[in-house]
């Protein structure tokens, strides 16, 4: 909603702040005002004098402001199953875990859905995104339960509602009772679209079309998955060039790598984001900047299956829009965006750019700017300006873990995971001092331990 003619206003003072805009403006100390869910003024100093309808002040001494962080790769479910599987690749990974997620149901879906956004929400994540692709037969309303987690924790949020056709009989992964047929996957995709898509600036729930991979759907799949996104004037999401081995098997049946072969089928575009990208060669990236496709860059999943170091600075140079990922936690326990900030900046310098390859405002504008770029909403959210929605967060740094970083970015970035004493979004509260307010977090926390327990022994029973 837009801001009204007498707008409720939130008052934000004493901080320092990093925008993140265009010029990577920056306040040592200044203010942020809020009307109803906008951003009504960033700049130095305290807040302009004679507001009305100040329903709060916040003195934010000791504190960093920043745009909430965005999401742009994740697959909740995973989150009752983590710490299995830990010393795969990812088709050894894939292979280990499918009999298990095959057995999903919507209670478990819901939990792990929560676990992943309670997670994330009170690390700073004001954005989330979660790439569902696993719907077995008789599982239930699986997007809703995600789409309903979502909503009750108060984040913005992106389903990117994927599929699979390409199960164990096809050559592919999965087991064949948990993949759908191709008119399935398509139907069920664009009723998601109808129940749930909000075009609206303020949007707090967006849908995405996502076939899986390549190596898990056909070929057909992917070319009417592309119609049916651009038809509907949705966003396409998928993985791409994760390993050596998915490069291998796209040469291997299709004769030609990852990047021709998604250009073949419709899938580059400046309304198309890919998951890890971490195989790409030059031309390779130049196709991504020609096009406009976006990258999620997801370092520590990259690193848990050993998939190798993407070529951030070189994917930014070209132009290519980057974000971060958590990507699913059965590869990142962690489940926070926070540390991707870190690990985005460590990870690509140990690659050939070694110490000129990230700082720490570009990792933090991956986090944040790059990753409203690549879901399409960098008009609305993803730095702190007038007019753009109110999804922010204020870093506590004036504790032992920061206090003797003098710069608060570098502080934020490669120090410990700051506390978040304010997070808002859409102008409400989401995290207070370092706790949810939307939710229960130790029910959340019973809820998915419950639901890991029982799909292990239906797992091992079947």
């Amino acid at each position: 909603m837009a801001a009204s003619a007498d707008p409720q206003r939130l008052v934000i003072e004493n901080c320092s702040i990093a925008t993140v805009d265009a010029h990577d403006t920056e306040y040592a100390s200044g203010h942020i005002v809020v009307a109803d869910n906008r951003i009504e003024s960033v700049g130095a100093g305290k807040a302009p004098d004679g507001l009305t309808g100040v329903v709060r002040r916040v003195d934010a001494t000791g504190h960093l402001a920043t745009p909430g962080l965005v999401n742009t790769h994740h697959h909740f479910y995973q989150w009752i199953t983590r710490g299995l599987a830990t010393d795969h690749n990812l088709f050894d990974w894939l292979t280990a875990l499918y009999p298990t997620w095959a057995r999903v149901d919507e209670p478990m879906v819901r939990a792990a859905a929560q676990g992943s956004l309670a997670m994330m929400a009170r690390g700073g994540v004001t954005t989330a995104m979660d790439h569902h692709y696993v719907y077995p037969q008789g599982s239930g309303d699986l997007s809703g339960a995600i789409i309903g987690a979502a909503r009750d924790m108060g984040v913005r949020f992106t389903l990117a509602r994927g599929s699979m056709d390409r199960s164990e009989k096809d050559g592919g992964l999965p087991p064949d009772f948990a993949v759908e047929s191709l008119e399935g996957a398509l139907a069920a995709t664009e009723a998601t679209i109808d129940a749930h898509h909000d075009t609206s600036f303020d949007a707090m729930t967006q849908i995405a079309v996502a076939p899986c991979s390549p190596f898990s759907v056909s070929t057909e799949l992917l070319k009417q998955g592309a119609e049916l996104a651009r038809r509907r004037g949705v966003r396409l999401h998928t993985h791409g060039s994760e390993t050596v081995e998915e490069e291998q098997f796209c040469k291997e049946l299709f004769g030609m790598g990852p990047t021709e072969y998604f250009e073949t089928t419709g899938w580059l575009g400046d309304d198309v984001w890919m998951a890890h990208c971490v195989h790409m060669n030059d031309s390779d990236i130049a196709a991504f900047a020609r096009t406009g496709t976006g990258v999620a860059h997801c370092p520590s999943s990259n690193a848990r299956l050993a998939a190798g170091i993407a070529r951030v600075p070189d994917m930014l140079a070209a132009g290519v829009p980057v974000g971060l990922g958590v990507d699913g936690t059965a590869s990142n326990e962690s489940g926070e965006l926070h540390t991707e900030l870190r690990n985005a900046l460590l990870i690509n310098r140990l690659g050939a750019h070694r110490e000129k390859a990230l700082n720490a405002r570009q990792a933090l504008r991956l986090g944040t700017y790059g990753g409203a770029q690549v879901l399409g909403r960098a008009d609305q959210i993803g730095s702190l300006e007038a007019g753009k929605l109110a999804d922010l967060v204020l870093w506590k740094l004036d504790t032992l873990a920061h206090a003797s970083i003098a710069d608060p970015v570098t502080a934020l970035v490669l120090g410990a995971a700051a506390p978040v004493t304010l997070s808002l979004v859409d102008g409400r509260t989401v995290v207070e001092d370092n706790h949810l307010t939307t939710v229960d977090e130790d029910a959340v926390a019973r809820a998915t331990r419950d639901e890991a327990r029982r799909l292990a022994q239906i797992a091992a029973g079947a």
